[in-house]
């Protein structure tokens, strides 16, 4: 891979240890997938936040660099593991508050914008349309190609925040131009959220980088943030283009034996002991949608709603908050269903859910049974 001189020496030590580091990681990703050097990114979003998936080494890691490392783009986060306006309500373990705060202040120190959120691409604005930026979050990376006409490729932890320190990435891979080889034919009718969140669970299995929709002439923000989390958790897959693709492309059927194939791996439960809402988190237009379907009614079991804080405080001017409490809702910012110790089997047995991806990381990572449902079936059986 072509280096230029300044790429050259801060890989030597000669801009120090920090960004030895980072181009270290940087040249080692372009080797494994042929990049012929690295260009500028203009943003990155960061995982690695929560320590229950990083850890003491993490906080460690992100506890050294803080002291000399600064992000040279604009770079936000993904999701911690608690609500910090409320975690004193949970009986949390004081070890891990100590260390989420940790990563917490070691990221805010770097000039990393603490947005703590899977859906950075409503929160933010987006920047022109080919604009090459460096995603972590796996449906936000899908997003940000399929629908936000952005590059990037699905990054990891490590190679995202190298991209945040450098300001640079690997040109490989989706950067470039892309064909995929497979086009997958929607032939379920009158989808909603799950049956998308179905669709991108499929493609994400039997795609590459990339797959071909066709049987869709288009989706709304809510569909396509439904697709995108499915992806983003079963394979290697970040971006889908809407069409049949060239004559030579494998054609696959996504049918309803498919669909139940998909339902019959992630739902494990005939109800849950609680609902959860917000994989990934909701964003203003389904808290919304919600408060709507909500009025008048209120949930028979604990039902938690995962947003990002800026769309909290906006709820909160808007009155949606406290038509939501009352209907039994509790409004969680900060985190997400997925991974959060706030859900584990310890003090909760089965989950319900519309979500592809909060279902495959409860059952897979919080080991508790799942109870797949659609948002308008969740209302009309859990509440009253």
């Amino acid at each position: 891979m072509e280096l230029t001189k300044d790429e050259e020496s801060a890989l030597k030590g000669e801009h120090g240890e920090t960004m030895q580091m980072a181009y270290r990681i940087l040249v080692a990703t372009g080797e494994a997938t042929d990049a012929e050097k690295l260009i500028p990114i203009e943003w990155t979003h960061l995982s690695g936040v929560n320590y229950n998936t990083i850890g003491d080494a993490g906080e460690e890691l992100l506890s050294g660099i803080s002291k000399d490392a600064r992000v040279k783009v604009k770079t936000t986060l993904n999701p911690m593991g608690f609500d910090i306006d409320n975690v004193s309500n949970y009986g949390l373990d004081e070890n891990f508050i100590s260390k989420q705060l940790s990563i917490k202040n070691s990221y805010e120190t770097m000039g990393v914008i603490p947005s703590f959120s899977c859906i950075p691409y409503e929160i933010f604005d987006i920047p022109k349309d080919g604009t090459q930026v460096a995603f972590a979050e796996s449906n936000a990376a899908i997003h940000a190609n399929s629908y936000d006409n952005l590059k990037t490729n699905k990054e990891s932890a490590f190679s995202a925040l190298a991209s945040a320190l450098t300001g640079k990435s690997p040109y490989s891979s989706l950067r470039k131009e892309d064909k995929p080889n497979i086009t997958i034919n929607m032939k379920i009718k009158n989808p909603n959220e799950l049956s998308y969140g179905m669709l991108g669970f499929f493609a994400g299995k039997v795609g590459d980088t990339s797959v071909n929709i066709s049987g869709l002439s288009e989706m709304d923000n809510r569909q396509c943030k439904a697709m995108c989390g499915g992806m983003g958790t079963s394979g290697t897959c970040a971006k889908f283009i809407f069409g049949d693709g060239d004559s030579d492309c494998e054609k696959i059927d996504f049918d309803e034996k498919e669909l139940q194939n998909v339902h019959d791996e992630l739902n494990t439960a005939e109800n849950g002991d609680i609902i959860t809402l917000g994989s990934p988190q909701l964003g203003l237009e389904e808290i919304t949608e919600l408060t709507e379907k909500l009025k008048g009614r209120s949930f028979k079991k604990r039902c938690m709603v995962f947003t990002p804080r800026t769309v909290k405080v906006q709820m909160q001017k808007l009155g949606y908050t406290n038509e939501l409490e009352r209907a039994g809702c509790e409004i969680l910012s900060d985190c997400c269903t997925c991974l959060t110790p706030l859900i584990n089997k310890d003090n909760v047995d089965t989950v319900t859910t519309n979500s592809i991806k909060g279902a495959f990381y409860l059952k897979n990572s919080n080991g508790v049974g799942v109870n797949l449902k659609p948002l308008s079936q969740i209302i009309e059986d859990e509440t009253k």
